[in-house]
């Protein structure tokens, strides 16, 4: 993972230890962008024939392999966009900390690791798996768990405080409730934990570079 770009005038560890997005008008429009799709795919969904769902994951299959791609996109209804509406717009713009670009990079991880996980070990037959609750449970789990990557006791506080408001997700990661992928909850969070310990180690890297330069400090 490359370290975190350091603006000038900024150390290291006042990037990697923020608690809100540097920019919060542009993370927030990148979250509500990004949900705002969801809810146009959904709706091209009902409106167009055929069923948007069948491009979802369908596990073991070679067919089913560019589900990855679109699963996090596609949802069974309106019901299922909306219980992950709130998780996905808080926990997207929680995860721009440290910039939109290193949450590219975290999503991209989790929307992999999740995707692969569900193609191997999901629901055979010809079931589809689709939704973008791989993604909130994978952001959640990166919040939850950079505060100690990064020994940073705010990101730790913001961490207790998710997890007393949505403790109740963390049953979405066993087996048992029928028509909930937890396959995808449990390697959505998976990846999370390992985007997370991924980019702390990229930032440590970075730090240590960069306490190299003479002066103590790099403009990018």
């Amino acid at each position: 993972m490359p370290p975190l770009p350091v603006p000038s005038g900024d150390k290291p560890t006042d990037v990697t230890k923020r608690i809100l997005p540097p920019n919060p008008k542009a993370a927030a429009i990148v979250a509500l962008s990004f949900t705002l799709v969801l809810y146009l795919v959904e709706l091209a969904d009902v409106i167009l024939p055929g069923n948007l769902d069948h491009g979802g994951i369908l596990s073991r299959r070679l067919s089913g392999l560019d589900g990855i791609l679109w699963a996090p996109l596609l949802h069974a209804n309106w019901s299922h966009l909306f219980s992950n509406t709130v998780p996905v717009l808080v926990f997207s713009f929680l995860a721009m900390a440290a910039g939109i670009g290193r949450w590219a990079v975290v999503t991209a991880i989790i929307w992999l690791v999740s995707g692969v996980g569900v193609w191997l070990i999901g629901p055979g037959g010809n079931t589809y798996t689709v939704g973008a609750s791989g993604l909130a449970f994978g952001w959640l789990a990166f919040l939850l768990v950079r505060g100690i990557f990064n020994r940073a006791a705010g990101q730790i506080l913001v961490a207790v405080v998710l997890l007393g408001i949505w403790s109740g997700m963390l049953w979405g990661l066993l087996p048992g409730n029928t028509g909930i992928s937890w396959q995808g909850h449990l390697f959505g969070a998976l990846a999370g934990i390992l985007a997370a310990w991924l980019t702390s180690r990229g930032d440590r890297r970075g730090a240590k570079a960069i306490e190299a330069v003479p002066g103590g400090s790099l403009g990018v």
